[in-house]
C-alpha cells in the first residue's frame, strides 16, 4: 500500500446530525440537506469514543487439526460522544425519547425510557477533507449518568449510540476512507487462486455476487476453476468460475 500523506487525520471540526430511520447518507457531506438537522454543541475535548463488545475467537479443532478453523461471535459497537446542548431535543436524547414535555414547559424524566431510534450521522473535518460515521439506524440514550462538577467548564451529558442493523444490510454503520488518489479502477478480470485476485490490481472489488454477475469481468483460466479455487468479493464472500457463470463459494 503506497503512502498518502493527505490520508492521515487531525480533527478541526465536526457536527453530530440525526434524521429518520433510514435516510440516506447525504452526497454533500459539508452541508448536510434536511431532514439531517445537527444535535447542536458537543464537547471540544471528547469528541468521539468507539468501544465494542464479543467478536471473541473460537478454535475449532478435529482429531486430526487441532487448529482446523476459528470463528468468531458477534461484535457490537458502541461510539460515546459529550452533549452540550441542553435544549429539548438534546436531553430527550439522553433522558428518553419518551419524556414528555410537561405544561409548565419542563420535561418529565420517564421511569421507563425509551432510546431515540434514527439514523445518525458524524462528520470530522480536516482541512479540506471530511471523515463521516454513518449509520441508517442506531439507538441513542445516555452512556453514564449526569455530573454537573464545576463553574469554570461547560456541563455535558454523556451520550451513547449503538448502530443497528438496518432492513437487509449485513453492517451497522459506514466509515469514508480518506485519499488523494483517484477512485480505484473496475475490476475487468479476475484470476483463480486461493485466494485467486481481480485486475487490473487495485480495482475495487465487486460489492457481491450479484454485482460480480453484472459486472463484466472475464475469469482467468475461462475454464472451471479447481478446488478450492475462488476469489473474495466486497462483503467478505466467496465466488468461483464454473466455466460458464459465477457462483458462489470456492470451486
Amino acid at each position: 500500500m503506497a503512502l498518502d500523506d493527505s490520508a492521515t487525520l487531525v480533527i478541526d471540526t465536526g457536527n453530530y446530525l440525526t434524521a429518520p430511520t433510514g435516510t440516506e447518507m447525504p452526497g454533500d457531506l459539508l452541508s448536510p440537506a434536511s431532514p439531517w438537522e445537527t444535535v447542536g454543541h458537543t464537547s471540544l475535548e471528547e469528541l468521539l469514543s468507539i468501544t465494542s463488545e464479543g467478536g471473541e475467537a473460537t478454535v475449532l479443532a478435529t482429531l486430526q487439526n487441532k487448529t482446523l478453523r476459528t470463528r468468531y461471535s458477534a461484535r457490537t459497537e458502541r461510539m460515546t460522544f459529550i452533549l452540550q446542548q441542553f435544549d429539548l431535543k438534546g436531553m430527550r436524547l439522553f433522558y428518553g425519547a419518551n419524556a414528555p414535555l410537561l405544561a409548565n414547559g419542563t420535561l418529565g424524566i420517564p421511569t421507563d425510557p425509551k432510546p431515540t431510534v434514527c439514523a445518525i450521522l458524524i462528520i470530522f473535518v480536516d482541512g479540506e477533507n471530511t471523515f463521516a460515521f454513518y449509520a441508517p439506524k442506531a439507538e441513542i440514550y445516555r452512556a453514564d449518568d449526569l455530573s454537573l462538577s464545576d463553574t469554570e467548564s461547560l456541563a455535558g451529558m454523556p451520550i451513547g449510540i449503538t448502530p443497528l442493523v438496518h432492513g437487509t444490510n449485513n453492517w451497522t454503520y459506514a466509515v469514508t476512507p480518506l485519499a488523494s488518489t483517484p477512485p480505484a479502477a473496475v475490476a475487468t478480470g479476475a484470476t483463480a487462486g486461493t485466494p485467486g485476485s481481480f485486475t487490473p490490481p487495485g480495482a475495487t472489488l465487486p460489492a457481491n455476487l450479484t454485482a460480480l454477475r453484472a459486472a463484466s469481468i472475464t475469469a482467468s483460466p475461462a475454464t472451471a476453476w479447481t478446488t478450492s479455487q475462488r476469489v473474495v468479493l466486497g462483503d467478505s464472500s466467496l465466488a468461483h468460475w464454473d466455466g460458464d457463470s459465477w457462483e458462489s463459494g470456492a470451486a
